[in-house]
């Protein structure tokens, strides 16, 4: 296949570029560099260097490419920093991704798989969580992500968009060579094997008295490699079925301090932890029900181990900062 990936230069984007280049298709990378760097762009890709938001360059480069589908991750991603500056995330995730569509629907290209989240959920009323629950975001960034959703089920009625939409659930781990590397960096996994190599001090625990067993946050851990194998079933599937809305994780939650417990593990380093105050519109667990991409994607995780997904980061953690 043919494929333009936006935000293929991050993390996420740039693993499943990786793959999709391993597996022979032909991938053009679409990144603004505003969280991420040359240097990151999964080698072989060719590179166009722009924001979705600019709706003519866009279109365009679809009329130029005439790719079989889109791959969409470019996104601000930060929940906290989403209740701080709601405007921004509705500016970069949702208004930008209309621009996406529109160019889309401009040139008829008609095939699109779109990162998700499980924000969308808010605070569920049960885990583990499945596709039919509540949508009842608890931050903006988690709001920006369910109007782009709310905007496909429209492009697909009027327009006949074909979709996926995969809500994930916590990444992590990585791929030799690649790994997670934010700027800045404000997940839980790197920021602890950062504690590990000697770069921070601590990690911070955002509060221990929600109602979870050991009173910190659970949250639903999926290795990076297996989110990109089932964004690349997503994207052939759609040659078959025109709407899907899947999520995607282990079906295990993990609170702050197993994880922290696990890179103890791992690492071998005793890694200090201090707790601090809950931030804004942090749900207190999230564990996905992954049981419909299993069955229409054929999909299965292949890395659902914790430790194993801190063994493959820690790897990465260690190369990154030889």
């Amino acid at each position: 296949m043919n494929l333009l990936v936006t935000g293929g230069a991050g993390y996420i984007g740039g693993t499943v570029s990786t793959i999709l280049m391993q597996a022979g298709h032909r991938v053009t990378v679409l990144d603004n560099l505003c969280h991420s760097k040359r240097a990151e762009l999964p080698a072989g890709a060719e590179f166009v260097e722009a924001d979705i938001a600019d709706r003519p360059r866009v279109e365009a480069l679809l009329r130029e490419l005439k790719p079989d589908g889109v791959l969409h991750f470019a996104a601000l991603i930060e929940a906290g920093e989403s209740m701080q500056k709601p405007e921004i995330y509705f500016r970069n995730n949702t208004a930008s991704t209309l621009a996406l569509l529109e160019a889309m629907h401009a040139t008829g290209t008609n095939r699109l798989v779109f990162s998700s989240t499980a924000a969308v959920y808010g605070e569920p009323k049960s885990t583990p969580i499945e596709e039919t629950a509540a949508l009842a975001p608890t931050n903006a960034y988690g709001e920006s992500k369910l109007m782009v959703e709310q905007m496909l089920g429209w492009f697909h009625r009027v327009h006949g968009l074909r979709y996926a939409s995969l809500r994930y659930f916590n990444v992590a781990g990585a791929l030799p060579g690649r790994g997670e590397a934010h700027e800045p960096e404000t997940h839980i996994i790197p920021l602890i094997l950062d504690v590990a190599l000697g770069r921070r001090a601590s990690i911070n625990i955002y509060g221990d008295d929600y109602p979870t067993p050991d009173g910190t946050c659970i949250r639903d851990y999926i290795h990076v490699r297996d989110l990109a194998d089932a964004h690349i079933l997503a994207i052939k599937a759609l040659s078959e079925r025109d709407r899907m809305i899947l999520n995607l994780g282990n079906g295990s939650g993990f609170s702050v301090k197993e994880v922290i417990a696990s890179a103890r593990r791992v690492t071998g380093h005793a890694i200090p932890a201090e707790i601090k105050p809950r931030r804004d519109g942090d749900p207190a667990r999230l564990v996905a029900g992954s049981e419909k991409a299993k069955t229409e994607l054929g999909w299965q995780p292949q890395y659902p181990e914790l430790d194993r997904i801190l063994e493959s980061a820690w790897e990465w953690h260690k190369q990154r900062y030889a």
